[in-house]
């Protein structure tokens, strides 16, 4: 038997239950309380981002063989507590790329051209033509922190546009033949010499905050920054000072530090002007689900079928 506990495609679903029996319970995530009891006769585990994976909730369950991630952040895992267990897990790696990528190109559109949230100014007969003009993609620096496969295919995408890139990636040898058509960069001159900066990096005690008032001092005025990777890289005060300070051009947050937002950084950033929020969904699309859900299903039944 297998649990699903955050949505999942409807076939991979329908295929997984034909094959095991599968307990499907989309929003079980909001109530984590009431997994245990689930999970302690399943032996697959089927989550995204909202399900934490403890190693309280492991001991509920002794026969788990292996959990399934739809998606490929491993944050809310506790990855050593599954080794201890052989409960093996999986990430959807690569299925979900391009959707991040496009995120980030569309989203850098929309704040760099400044055009694409005008509609109260123009149903309340104002005529914003000079302000929403903005400026092209074309012939600006994209400065991607991690270089990693997501950033890669951004980087592709955006080579399409005409930018240029800049990458920083402390762990990515200087010979991997990822940099061809990538100049390799510290973090403190990519952040002054990019006209956009994306993060593609992993929450960790060393990238935890790795945007925050020092490093947005040494951005340029109009640049424009774009989170798509882990709530917590960076530090969403000091970039709400910024942005109303108008010493960053814009930004675009789909992660948080606290899912969904809580009071307080409602009201942080109510008010904040060129900035652009969506709840986690940058990774998330009707392609993509169809092809993470089919992965996941697909490498979860093989592990059952051992």
């Amino acid at each position: 038997m297998i649990l699903i506990t955050e949505f999942m495609d409807a076939a991979a679903v329908a295929s997984l239950e034909e094959q095991f029996g599968a307990v499907y319970r989309p929003d079980l995530a909001e109530t984590q309380a009431a997994i245990p009891a689930l999970l302690a006769d399943k032996k697959a585990l089927i989550v995204r981002n909202r399900t934490q994976v403890t190693a309280e909730l492991l001991d509920a369950a002794p026969g788990l063989a292996c959990v399934g991630r739809l998606g490929v952040g491993l944050d809310n895992i506790d990855q050593p507590a599954c080794a201890a267990r052989d409960v093996t897990v999986y990430p959807a790696t690569g299925a979900n790329n391009l959707s991040v990528a496009e995120y980030v190109i569309a989203t850098a559109m929309m704040l760099l051209r400044g055009a694409y949230q005008r509609n109260d100014q123009m149903l309340a007969g104002d005529w914003p033509r000079g302000p929403a003009s903005g400026r092209e993609i074309a012939g600006k620096v994209l400065g991607l922190v991690g270089f990693g496969a997501i950033a890669r295919d951004t980087a592709a995408l955006a080579r399409g546009l005409g930018m240029e890139i800049i990458g920083y990636d402390p762990f990515l040898p200087e010979d991997h033949p990822a940099w061809d058509g990538a100049t390799r960069a510290e973090l403190p001159d990519l952040l002054a010499q990019s006209d956009v900066v994306s993060l593609h990096v992993p929450l960790t005690d060393g990238t935890r905050h790795i945007i925050g008032a020092e490093a947005l001092a040494g951005m340029k005025d109009d640049a424009i920054l774009i989170n798509a990777a882990r709530g917590g890289v960076v530090d969403e005060a000091a970039l709400a000072v910024a942005l109303k300070a108008g010493t960053l051009g814009g930004a675009a947050l789909d992660v948080f530090e606290t899912e969904p937002l809580t009071a307080e950084a409602r009201a942080r950033f109510a008010d904040v002007p060129n900035l652009v929020l969506s709840p986690h969904i940058g990774g998330v699309t009707v392609e993509s689900n169809t092809r993470v859900s089919a992965m996941i299903a697909e490498v979860v039944a093989r592990h059952l079928s051992r």
